[in-house]
Parts: C-alpha cells; structure tokens; sequence
C-alpha cells in the first residue's frame, strides 16, 4: 500500500455557515514578518500575506490567526504594542489589513487577529504619560522599592525574559514588566483598562475579523500584595507551578466580560461577517494542570486554550495517551473542544525537537505526529512552515538574532529566532521567494528542496501530506469535533477509532506489522503488505483508515 496522491484542493469562496465552527476548525497561524514580503526590504508584511493566502485556501484550512501587525518599536517582534488601532509602518497600512480580511473571507478563510493585553509599549501613549509624571501611573504597576533608600525592587519576581522583572524610573519608582522592559504590565484593576481593550476589541471586530488569541491570557491579574515566590528561574516554572502572576482567578471576569462583547457579534453581518458564526478568543494561556486550563473555556469564557501540554510530550506512546487522555477529559468536563498544536512562534520546530540533530528522524516523527493531531478531537493549529517539514534554524550567528531573551541573562536560551526564519517559497531568488531582497532572519542554503514550488505536486512530501489529510479531515464526517475510542494495542503504539476511521500511530524504532484496519486513506510513509491479511507500519510513522 501506498500514501494516496493529494486529493483537489477545496473550492475557494465562502463555506458553509457554521456558528460553532470554531470547535473543529484548522487553524493556521502566520508569524507576518516572516511569512512573504511584498516590498522587498526583508519583512514580511500584509500584503505578502495577502498575495499567499491562496496557498492556506489550497492547503485546506478553515482560518489564518494573524501575529501582531500593530503600531510597535518592535521591541520583541511587534508584542510590544504602542497603538493597537494602527497598523505599523513595517507592515503595511489599515487599508492594507481590512483587505486582507475582505482578501480571505473570499476565499473561506476566517482571520483571528492577536490582542496583547497583559502589557503595553514603553511607547504607548498612557506609559510616556506615566513616565513624563503626567496622570496615569495607576494604570501600569508602578511600586516604591524595597530597601534603605528604595534601591531593591519591590519583591523577587523574575521576568520571563530573564533577570528582573522590575526597573526603576529617575523618580525612584520601580514598573512591572513580565516581560522585556520595553513591555510594562497593565494594571487590570483600573476600570479604563478594560474599557480601553473593550473598544479595541470592538474596532477589529468592526472591521470583519472572526476573533482574537488573547496573548499571555493567564497574565493580566496579579496576587494581592505581589508577594515573594522565594525561588529562582521562575520562567521554568511556568506551566507547572503556581506562580502569583500567572493564572490568577481573577483572569476570568475579564474573560467573561470579553465573551458577552464577543456574542454580541454573532451572525451580524452587518459587521463584515461573511458567512455567519461565533467571534470567538483563544487563550494562551499556561496553567499548572489541564483541570485549571479548562477553566478558560468554560461556556461563558474563551472558546479555546491552546494544549501546551500535547505540545510538550516527548516522543512517547504512553506520555502522548495520558496527555490526550486527561486533555480530553478534562475540557470534556465543561464543555469544550480541546484545541492541539505542535508549533508555534515561541518554541523550537516540532520536527527538531523530536529529532534533534538527526533531521531524517525527526521529519518522520513530526509528519506521523501531524497526522495523529488531526485525528483528535477537536480543533487543531498549524505553524506557518511545518506543512513543509521545515527544521529549527539552530546555528544563528549572535549578530543576527532579535529576540530579547538572548540579549538577558539567567532567562530563557534565546531560541525563538531559529523557528522565525521567513519561509521558501521558491528554490531559487534572494530569499527563496519570500521576497524580492532579503530576509531579517538569514535562510538555510540548504532550504531549496523544502521550498513550496519545490514540494507543489510532489507524492510523498509534507506539503501534499497536510493537503491530502486536510482534505480526509474535512470530507469525513468522522474526523474534527466529537469523540474517539482507543483500540488495544501494543507497547509503543497507539491505536483509535471514531466514527467510519481508524488512526494507528506506531511511535517506536522498528515497523510493525498488524492486522489491515481497513481501507488506507493517507499514511505519513510507505505502508507495506505484510503476510495474508496483514501491513506493515514503518517506524516512527502514522496512518488513517477508513473503516
């Protein structure tokens, strides 16, 4: 048996109205400096990724979530937000992003837009107010420090970056910032903060976006008093432990709040609602225990959470179950769909962390890992590039690199850069087709054959794998929200049916050989007749079934 050839791509034009559509959709994020550049000076911009959405409507996915294109000094890739009305210069205009939107409803593409609320710029209007000693200051953190004359911060918080999470202003005050310097936090106990984000809100979803990721979504509350957490690398505690800056109880009256605003926009096509359907938020949010994560998509909250803890599973048949097994369980107890992701813009590259240095190895297991997480259920994220089987960039000299963490010490390892290289388009040009010049983030020489052009029709790459289970995905009624059934199995494989299919991922070295589940639909590599009625499954490799 063999992978089948890549099935058409689905019409373009809108698709059917489905107001819950947003609990089995495919959703793909695009990081926008680094996706296509339009102007040629190096960055990827709105009109690049206007100019490529036909590739997202052909690869199959319902919907593009959008990184910050704002107003920014671009201290840490355009998080740092100065004004959240304006689109900064770097990437075009607002007239550029309203066609953009109008660009993707065409084609049946939903746009999910980023929403920064936990902190602002250093440039942000109401901060150089702050700062200027103008009214204000009770709209971030400002504290008293600590010692003899006030030269200790206010307490031990560590900034996620790496070194304190505290800086002194001429005056003597010390500012909050969890993050870079450059991005002070917002105090949410100042009503003009949530009215502030209420009309942000409503400005985007005027102008036709399906929803927002809510940035830091666990972050904006912080514990009364600020106390002390006694402990160093605080940023290796995050998604662990409970920390008193991060998910807070507090965080859900504002989410509550933002899911009413969020409703009232339902099926109003007077708001530039093409088809119909929920505006929704999507958390991301780290939490200590997928029970406190669901608390983010209880019904009157967010609509989905990223599953940080499927994204961190090691290559593991028994880490990967119990992961889907207590993820499933757990948003399943109120309600929700649990929403997958192997990638994002903040990690290293799925196919590198499964692999490491041995990149045959992990292009295996990361294409068998895609296909198990668009079998699950519920809703899935791809990152901009994995559909091409793109590694982590590990070898970026220091010259070029822009994350902040890179530049602090006793923080993170400064690796969010080698997942931020623009994409290939073409083996050929400057930058392989992301654009006329240049790339911010130099390119691999060895990028040509994990181009798009290079992949485009070609049985048995990556690219024609996401298209051809994107397609399964959406043709079978089986597949996307609902529910699902493990089979027994054997050690180091994992094995379950939902309705009509059957999905069997064999997560060890050697192939496998067992009974034919049924009819192959799509495999990640070369299934092979086994003896009688038998196949055989490669190692490190995944398959789907109809049944």
């Amino acid at each position: 048996m063999t992978t089948l050839p890549r099935r058409p791509a689905p019409a373009a034009g809108p698709r059917p109205a489905s107001s819950r559509w947003w609990r089995d959709a495919v959703i793909y994020q695009v990081y926008v400096r680094s996706f296509a550049d339009s102007n040629g000076d190096g960055v990827g911009d709105l009109p690049g990724v206007c100019e490529r959405l036909p590739h997202l409507a052909a690869l199959g996915v319902d919907a593009v979530w959008l990184t910050p294109f704002y107003a920014s000094p671009q201290a840490d890739g355009g998080y740092d937000v100065a004004d959240y009305r304006a689109v900064d210069p770097l990437f075009g205009t607002l007239d550029d992003a309203v066609g953009l939107i109008d660009r993707a409803h065409g084609l049946g593409l939903r746009v999910i837009v980023d929403v920064v609320p936990n902190h602002t710029s250093e440039q942000h209007p109401w901060f150089r107010a702050a700062l200027a000693g103008g009214p204000g200051r009770d709209l971030y953190h400002f504290r008293p420090g600590r010692g003899a004359s006030g030269e200790l911060p206010p307490n031990d918080w560590e900034s996620v970056f790496g070194g304190p999470a505290w800086t002194r202003v001429p005056d003597g005050d010390w500012y909050l910032h969890l993050f870079a310097p450059q991005q002070p936090d917002l105090n949410w106990e100042n009503p003009a903060v949530h009215a502030e984000f209420d009309s942000v809100l409503r400005f985007w979803l005027d102008k036709g976006v399906d929803g927002f990721r809510v940035d830091v979504a666990h972050g904006m509350v912080k514990a009364a008093g600020m106390p002390d957490i006694g402990a160093r690398e605080q940023a290796r505690m995050i998604g662990s432990q409970v920390l008193p800056f991060f998910d807070q109880d507090g965080v859900h009256a504002i989410h509550r709040g933002w899911r009413r605003l969020l409703d009232s926009y339902t099926d109003r096509p007077d708001h530039g609602d093409a088809y119909g359907g929920e505006r929704i938020g999507v958390a991301e949010a780290w939490a200590p225990s997928p029970e406190r994560l669901a608390l983010y998509v209880r019904p009157d909250e967010l609509h989905q959470a990223f599953n940080f803890q499927f994204l961190t599973c090691p290559w593991d048949a028994v880490a990967m179950r119990a992961v889907i097994d207590t993820s499933l369980a757990a948003t399943g107890s109120v309600g929700a769909p649990t929403t997958w992701v192997l990638s994002n813009h903040d990690v290293v590259r799925h196919l590198t962390r499964y692999g490491g240095a041995d990149r045959a190895l992990g292009l295996r297991r990361a294409r068998a890992a895609a296909l198990l997480m668009l079998a699950l259920p519920g809703s899935t994220y791809l990152y901009q590039g994995e559909e091409l089987g793109l590694p982590e960039v590990t070898d970026l000299p220091d010259a070029v690199r822009q994350d902040p963490s890179f530049f602090r010490s006793d923080g993170q390892d400064g690796l969010r850069d080698g997942c931020r290289v623009p994409l290939p388009w073409t083996p050929e040009g400057p930058s392989y087709g992301f654009g006329s010049g240049g790339s911010w983030l130099p390119q691999p020489a060895d990028w040509q054959g994990l181009s798009a052009a290079a992949q485009e029709g070609v049985a048995g790459s990556t690219l024609e794998l996401y298209r051809t289970a994107l397609t399964v995905r959406r043709e079978l009624p089986g597949l996307g929200d609902g529910t699902m059934e493990w089979r027994p199995s054997a050690d180091g494989l994992l094995d379950f049916e939902r309705d009509g299919f059957r999905c069997t991922l064999n997560a060890t070295s050697a192939p496998v050989e067992l009974p034919s589940p049924g009819r192959l639909l799509v495999a990640s590599a070369e299934v092979a007749p086994g003896a009688g009625a038998q196949v055989v499954l490669p190692a490190d490799s995944c398959a789907w079934w109809a049944i």
